[in-house]
């Protein structure tokens, strides 16, 4: 049973299906996800009679069964996590680039909320591509390698950065300024909810940013509460 104390990182990793409701109510259950139910429902001046019943209705009603990331190997889990959410991100960020040009261009002179969002948008994109390159290029494979060499009882493989915890702990800070953008980006959007009247484009563009934030969500519970303390533990019990 879900307690309010109980904090929302806890409640996704011992019930996924509850990150559909965290997704419903806007609540962050990665980067912001280290706050109680209570305090995280507060925050968003969120019922949490409401939430706690959505919860529970879950838990009665679970999603059809998914890979349990907790289980699979970290290589398989970062490659998961490269295929899936790292490109989604490169595919999704210039799409909506291209839409927050023509929403600016159309409503910018009347909407002061849309320049200041595609300002942050263009911050987000520069910000979040280089993020990933390092992942790719250096956290990912070094994890891969670890993983190898302690399965064969070979030594740990040699690094420029020390414990793994030191670049883990770069891009924990980099996911959480990542998240703050989206929710700047949201506020600034009223939760992602175009005017009265507004175009296709507009819909579209809200409704990209908010599929993003999902995605995003998804993509930094991976790496924060699964992929980086199990690398972690990993390598603690090579040293």
């Amino acid at each position: 049973m879900t307690t309010t104390t109980e904090t929302v990182r806890e409640i996704a990793l011992r019930q996924p299906a509850s990150i559909r409701v965290f997704e419903k109510f806007g609540i962050d259950y990665c980067c912001g996800g280290r706050k109680p139910l209570a305090d995280a429902c507060s925050a968003r001046n969120l019922p949490l009679d409401s939430v706690l019943a959505a919860l529970e209705a879950v838990s009665a009603d679970p999603a059809p069964a998914t890979e349990d990331w907790t289980k699979a190997t970290l290589a398989s889990l970062s490659e998961h996590i490269t295929s899936v959410h790292h490109a989604y991100v490169k595919q999704e960020l210039p799409r909506l680039a291209l839409l927050a040009g023509k929403v600016v261009a159309r409503h910018g002179d009347t909407q002061a909320e849309l320049p200041a969002i595609q300002k942050i948008l263009e911050e987000l994109d520069e910000d979040l591509l280089a993020h990933l390159a390092k992942e790719e290029a250096v956290l990912f494979p070094y994890i891969a390698r670890l993983e190898r060499s302690m399965r064969a009882g070979s030594a740990r493989p040699g690094n420029s950065f020390g414990t793994i915890a030191n670049p883990i702990s770069t891009m924990t800070q980099e996911h959480d300024a990542a998240g703050a953008l989206m929710a700047e980006i949201r506020g600034l959007s009223h939760d992602f909810a175009p005017p009265a009247g507004a175009c296709p484009t507009y819909h579209a563009f809200y409704g990209g940013l908010k599929e993003f934030e999902q995605d995003l969500h998804r993509h930094v519970h991976l790496e924060n509460n699964i992929l980086f303390p199990r690398a972690i533990e990993l390598d603690t019990s090579a040293s």
